[in-house]
C-alpha cells in the first residue's frame, strides 16, 4: 500500500491523491511519504538512519549537475544525440528519482518522465513543483512533464518522441556493500523490472530516432537485441539502437 503521513497539509494530500493512489494514514509504517522543509519526501518507519529521499532538483548536487556536469561530451548526452541537436523531445520511460531526465532538460531536451510507482511518481511530481516555482529552475521544469504508468502502457499511449531512454531497474550484484543507501531503499520501493525485455520493441516503434538503454557494464543487452552503437560511460553503457539518422 503507498500512504501518506497526516502531516502533509491538507490541501495538498488532497492533490496528491487525485493524482496517485495514495492512502492517508496516521502512524508511519514501512515506507511512507511525509512533509518536511516544504518539501515531499519518502521514510521508513524502521530505518531512522536510511535518511529522507527526496526529488530536488535545485539542490546542491543538483545544481553542481547543472552547472558543471550534464555537458555535451557526457556518454548520456552522445547516446541521446542531445550532443548534436539541443531541442529533441524524450521519453524517459523509466524516471525513477528525474536525474538523468534532469541532465537531458538541462542541455535543452524536453523530457517526458514516465514512472509507475505512485510513491515515486508523488516524489517527482513534487520535485517539478518546487522546480516549477524556484526562479532557478523555472525554465528547466517547463521542459520537464511528468506521466503516471507504468513503462509499457506509456508506450503504447504517449505520441512519438524523437528518443525514447530506458533505464529499467537492474537488482544489484550480490556483492552490494558499494551501493548507495539510497539505491538500495530505491530497489526496495519499486523492485526490479521484470517487463524490461518487452519494451524494446514499443520503444522502437515509438522514437523517430532512436532508443537508447542505459545498462550496468555487467548487464545482457535488452531482449538479447544487440545495438547498433554502445556509448560508455564511467559506471555504465548505453545501448544505442537506430532507426534513422538525428536531422
Amino acid at each position: 500500500m503507498s500512504v501518506l503521513l497526516t502531516s502533509l497539509p491538507a490541501d495538498y494530500a488532497d492533490e496528491l491523491q487525485e493524482h496517485f493512489p495514495l492512502t492517508v494514514i496516521t502512524e508511519p509504517a514501512g515506507w511512507y511519504l511525509c512533509w518536511a522543509d516544504q518539501a515531499l519526501v519518502l521514510r521508513h518507519a524502521d530505518l531512522p538512519k536510511q535518511g529522507d529521499i527526496l526529488v530536488d532538483f535545485a539542490s546542491g548536487a543538483a545544481s553542481y549537475r547543472r552547472q558543471f556536469g550534464g555537458g555535451k561530451d557526457e556518454a548520456i548526452a552522445k547516446a541521446c544525440g542531445v550532443n548534436k541537436k539541443r531541442n529533441l523531445s524524450i521519453i524517459d520511460a523509466t524516471a525513477g528519482l528525474g536525474r538523468d531526465a534532469l541532465v537531458l532538460a538541462n542541455l535543452g531536451a524536453t523530457v517526458t518522465l514516465v514512472e509507475r510507482n505512485p510513491l515515486v511518481a508523488a516524489l517527482l511530481y513534487d520535485g517539478l513543483r518546487r522546480a516549477a516555482a524556484n526562479p532557478v529552475t523555472a525554465e528547466l521544469a517547463a521542459r520537464m512533464q511528468l506521466h503516471f504508468a507504468p513503462a509499457l502502457q506509456a508506450l503504447t499511449e504517449l505520441p512519438p518522441a524523437d528518443v525514447v531512454y530506458l533505464d529499467p531497474m537492474f537488482p544489484p550484484r550480490e556483492k552490494s556493500a558499494l551501493v548507495k543507501k539510497e539505491m538500495r531503499a530505491f530497489h526496495d520501493v519499486v523492485g526490479s523490472d521484470t517487463d524490461a525485455d518487452a519494451l524494446l520493441a514499443p520503444a522502437l516503434q515509438l522514437a523517430r530516432y532512436r532508443v537508447v538503454v542505459k545498462r550496468p557494464g555487467y548487464a545482457e543487452v535488452l531482449a538479447q537485441q544487440s545495438p547498433q552503437l554502445v556509448v560508455k560511460g564511467k559506471n555504465n553503457r548505453f545501448d544505442v539502437y537506430i532507426n534513422q539518422a538525428i536531422a
